[in-house]
C-alpha cells in the first residue's frame, strides 16, 4: 500500500500515536501488559458512529497534540476531556455491549477498570 492510504493506515497504529504524543509509559504499558494490547489507540479514544466524525475528530485531537508537542506546552499530567470521556465511554459500551448491559452506564467504565494511567488497563479496583 502506497500514498495516502498506506500514510492513513501507519496514522491509526499506536506506534504512530505515541512517536510525538507524550505518552511514552503508557504505550509501554499497553505494548508489554494491558488487556487491550491488541486494541489501536483510535479504537478507544476516536468515535466511531460514521467515518466523518472518526476522521473529523482525528484531525481535531491530532492537531492539537502537534501544537502542543512542538510548543513545548505538554502538561505535566495528561487529563482526558469531556469530549474525549464521552468517547471512550461510547466506546467502552460498544465494543463490550453484551457484558455492559446490566451495569450503571451513567459512571464511566474506568472509575471501577482503571486508574489515570494506561498501565492498569482491564484491572477492576476492589478498595
Amino acid at each position: 500500500m502506497l500514498g495516502p492510504p498506506a500514510l492513513l493506515a501507519k496514522s491509526e497504529s499506536p506506534e504512530f500515536c505515541s512517536s510525538c504524543h507524550v505518552m511514552q509509559a503508557e504505550y509501554e504499558a499497553w505494548f508489554h501488559e494491558g488487556a487491550h494490547r491488541t486494541v489501536r489507540c483510535v479504537d478507544c479514544h476516536l468515535p466511531h458512529q460514521n467515518v466523518f466524525a472518526h476522521y473529523l475528530w482525528k484531525s481535531i485531537d491530532g492537531m492539537k497534540d502537534v501544537v502542543v508537542f512542538y510548543s513545548g506546552t505538554v502538561p505535566d499530567r495528561i487529563r482526558i476531556s469531556d469530549h474525549g470521556q464521552e468517547v471512550l465511554q461510547g466506546n467502552c459500551v460498544r465494543c463490550h455491549e453484551t457484558t455492559v448491559w446490566r451495569i450503571d452506564r451513567e459512571r464511566g467504565c474506568w472509575e471501577c477498570h482503571r486508574r489515570l494511567s494506561h498501565t492498569r488497563s482491564g484491572a477492576i479496583l476492589t478498595n
